[in-house]
Parts: C-alpha cells; sequence; structure tokens
C-alpha cells in the first residue's frame, strides 16, 4: 500500500537562504516554488524523492503557525510523507490501526514560474499515535518535474532517513508490523547501538536506538539525512570549492560504500553523503 517516501519536509525561517543552502549542497536548481496563504514552498525533487523546503512569508494564520513551531522547535526536519497508490484504502487501514487519520483530502500547487499545476490527494495521522512523528500520506497520479543538474557532481537520490528512538520494539512495531514497511535489517552492535531498515520503495527508513540515549521512551525524532552520490571524490572536491565542511571520505559500514559527513550547508540537518560501488555485471 506505501509505494514509496513522497517527500520530506524542511521547515526553515528563510526560504532564498534554503534555497541557495541545498542549491549548492545538492548541485540541482529548485523544481518548483509555490506561494500559498503566506507559506513559500520550494522543491528539490531527486531520482527517488523530494526535499520540500517551507517557511513562513506573510502575516497569516498558517505562516503564523509555522513561526510558532519554529519558535518552539528550531529549524529541522518536520514530518515525512509516504507515497501511497490508493488514499482510500490507505485511509480505511489507518483508521482499522488506531492511528487517526483525516479525512481525506484534495490539494494543488501551482509554480510560480511556469503556471503548472500539481495535484494530489492525501491524509495525515494523529502524531501523538505516531510517537510524536508527523507522519503524511499521499497519492498522486502525475510525477513532479525533477530538479536541473547545475554543477559536477550532483547528489543524486536519497539513501535513507533516520529516526531516532527511545524505544525500538514500539518503533519497529509502529513502522513495519502497523504502516507495512518491509524490515530489511536488524542489526546491534556496542558502539551505536541498534539499527533497524525498512524498505521504502528506492530507499530506507532507519530507525535508531542508542542505549545511553536520553530519548523520551514515548516520542522518537527525525534525525538526518543521507544522500547518495556517484563520485565521493568528485562530490567533496566540489562541497570543499564551494565553502561546505565536509569530513574526509571514510570507508561505510556497509561493505562496497564509501561516505563523508558534511558539517555545514544542511540548515542544521545531520547529513550523510554515501558512494555505492557498483555491483559486478
Amino acid at each position: 500500500m506505501i509505494v514509496g517516501l513522497d517527500h520530506v519536509v524542511l521547515v526553515l525561517r528563510d526560504i532564498e537562504a534554503g534555497v541557495a543552502t541545498y542549491q549548492s549542497l545538492f548541485a540541482r536548481a529548485p523544481a518548483w516554488r509555490a506561494e500559498a496563504d503566506g507559506v513559500a514552498t520550494v522543491l528539490f525533487t531527486l531520482d527517488n524523492t523530494t526535499l520540500e523546503l517551507i517557511a513562513p512569508k506573510a502575516e497569516t494564520d498558517s505562516a503564523n503557525r509555522i513561526r510558532a513551531a519554529l519558535d518552539a522547535q528550531g529549524e529541522g526536519l518536520a514530518s515525512i510523507c509516504f507515497r501511497t497508490n490508493d488514499i482510500e484504502r490507505m485511509h480505511r487501514r489507518l483508521e482499522r490501526l488506531a492511528l487517526k487519520p483525516t479525512p481525506v483530502g484534495e490539494a494543488e500547487s501551482r509554480d510560480i514560474t511556469s503556471g503548472a499545476v500539481l495535484q494530489w490527494k492525501r491524509t495525515r495521522t494523529e502524531t501523538e499515535l505516531t510517537r510524536g512523528v508527523r507522519l503524511f500520506f499521499l497519492q498522486r497520479e502525475a510525477e513532479r518535474p525533477a530538479s536541473p543538474v547545475s554543477a559536477s557532481a550532483p547528489i543524486t537520490a536519497m539513501d535513507h532517513i533516520v529516526i531516532s528512538t527511545g524505544d525500538p520494539e514500539r518503533a519497529a512495531a509502529l513502522y513495519g508490523a502497523r504502516l507495512g514497511l518491509d524490515m530489511a535489517l536488524d542489526r546491534s552492535h556496542p558502539d551505536w547501538g541498534r539499527l533497524m531498515f525498512f524498505r521504502c520503495g528506492d530507499l530506507i527508513v532507519e530507525v535508531a536506538h542508542h542505549p545511553e540515549s536520553r530519548m523520551d521512551a514515548a516520542r522518537d525524532r527525525l534525525r538526518g539525512v543521507c544522500w547518495r552520490i556517484e563520485d565521493a571524490d568528485a562530490t567533496r572536491a566540489r562541497l570543499v570549492s564551494a565553502g561546505i565542511d565536509v569530513s574526509e571520505i571514510r570507508a561505510g559500514r556497509k561493505p562496497g560504500t564509501r561516505v563523508m559527513t558534511v558539517r555545514s550547508g544542511t540548515c542544521g540537518v545531520p547529513t550523510l553523503l554515501v558512494e555505492r560501488t557498483p555491483r559486478p555485471a
């Protein structure tokens, strides 16, 4: 029923600063710009998902609710939206799971530059019932336009999104048994705790628990993102020349991968880049 991760929402105070930041990081231009009810939205659409930047622009109720959230929690990852191919069926499942979904609603967005329109149907669950993480579910018929490449060595796709938890068993039950994501791996290590990987289309939802964490056991949180790259050396050189602070390249935990940590230029989102070695034919 869930066929992929449609998009991830990053809430900011200054939309233009966020656009400049992620255009430098991704080496891609925005694919979509819209403004409605005093809220500005910019989409960066990669090969398998979209990063949505949202910021208040005017004195409206919607914009002021975002300002209040920013005052309370600061900038950062705010929600994730799963894509479904049958929103009515998804809604019925969420009701049976007692996750209190909102009624299915229709929405649209108009691109400021082209005038093109995107339409979709969506619902969301009660946040207190999804362990504090805001979850949306969306059905759309048309694909979004892709973000055009603006420089060499661009980021190509999302590899995984990380959710931190204080109660790994209940988090696993939510994303696996209840929402129906396929658990690909459940691994524990004394240095970095327990990691659970759930397949979601062409990427992974990673649920992480560290035994020394002081997190509220009832509330998870969106922690960070890992993006895919094709050439780690070229990507690192590009980012360094753009003034972005990145670590040295190192071997990843997964065999055949090389990774680096992006330490600036992400609007405060913990960010990892991963290069996968192509499998032999």
